[in-house]
């Protein structure tokens, strides 16, 4: 099961350097800036399995827009990098795609930007991107999302404006501060024997099944919506549940947070609203589909972390699922 067994967006050596993000104007002055430009959610890449970012200078054509409107993501060996939001470009062609369409493989080539970049989507990549820029993609998408979704101000309804670096907004009619935003979500590895619990979401590629998941309510501890949601979803009852790992997930703005547990009994009632099918699944189903040979199951994608949980779980390790990460 080696190299199948990590998943993305763990912490890396990138130095987020909060305390310069009030300085963020001046060091996009600097000769040493980088910039990553996005659009709509599509990370620039280079390489022939775009398998890295590809970093502009501040100034590069096809930068347009307000500088103050940059994100400050950190230092990397010292350089101060940036991500930039060019989602009102429009492409001649493949402009279309919906920002969060699933298996979106479809790629865009700006005019102005070196040759051999193209906008990809981050999901079809990430498990091919070095620590520091997984992460830094990562962070890139989930903020730029969540400033085109924040753009007033919660308090008074007045546009409000980025301010540090692009953590923070400001209104400035009535002063109200806004931070990103965090979705703390639960998805659970619940057993019953030899047996997983797998679900599908009519959304999904077809036979895609993974680990059943749900937000966490407002006043709901984590182990108590992995209970809750296995219940509404599935009419599972689960008994003690542990943790096992965590991932932020930029899709848009999530942190997966996984756990275990024991189901109190097998039969599977389905909430239609929630998903289309629940099924268990052997340790055998699951390691052929694994393999690509289960004629109806295909596993939630590399890099995810409901793939690592089910992949530690065939191997009969989870105990090292939270000690390990970056995926590659």
């Amino acid at each position: 099961m080696a190299g199948m067994d990590t998943y993305c967006f763990q912490g890396s050596d990138l130095d987020r350097a909060a305390h310069l993000r009030r300085e963020a104007q001046a060091l996009l002055a600097r000769g040493d800036a980088r910039i990553l430009p996005v659009w709509r959610g599509k990370v620039l890449a280079s390489g022939d399995g775009a398998e890295r970012l590809a970093w502009l200078a501040p100034g590069h054509a096809g930068l347009e827009g307000p500088a103050a409107e940059a994100i400050f993501l950190g230092l990397e060996a010292g350089a101060p990098l940036f991500a930039w939001d060019i989602s009102d470009w429009e492409p001649a062609e493949g402009g279309a795609e919906a920002l969060d369409s699933f298996a979106d493989r479809t790629e865009q080539v700006h005019p102005d930007f070196p040759e051999g970049t193209r906008f990809v989507e981050l999901r079809a990549v990430m498990t091919r991107l070095p620590g520091i820029e997984a992460e830094a993609a990562a962070m890139a998408r989930a903020l730029l999302q969540w400033h085109a979704s924040h753009r007033f101000c919660a308090k008074c309804g007045a546009p409000s404006g980025m301010a540090e670096g692009g953590w923070q907004r400001l209104c400035p009619a009535c002063g109200g501060e806004h931070y990103p935003r965090t979705d703390p979500v639960v998805i659970m590895l619940v057993t019953h024997g030899n047996r997983v619990l797998l679900g599908r979401n009519a959304r999904w590629p077809a036979g895609m099944y993974s680990l059943l998941a749900g937000f966490v309510e407002p006043g709901e501890t984590p182990e108590a919506a992995v209970r809750r949601e296995v219940l509404e979803e599935a009419g599972i009852r689960v008994g003690p549940v542990r943790y096992l790992a965590s991932q932020p997930w930029p899709f848009p703005t999530q942190l997966m947070t996984a756990w275990a547990g024991e189901a109190l009994g097998d039969r599977i009632v389905v909430d239609e609203t929630e998903l289309e099918e629940a099924r268990w699944v052997s340790r055998e189903e699951l390691a052929l589909a694994f393999r690509g040979a289960h004629p109806e199951i295909t596993p939630a994608r590399p890099g995810a972390i409901a793939r690592a949980v089910l992949d530690h779980w065939l191997a009969d390790r989870l105990d090292r699922l939270s000690a390990e990460g970056d995926c590659r």
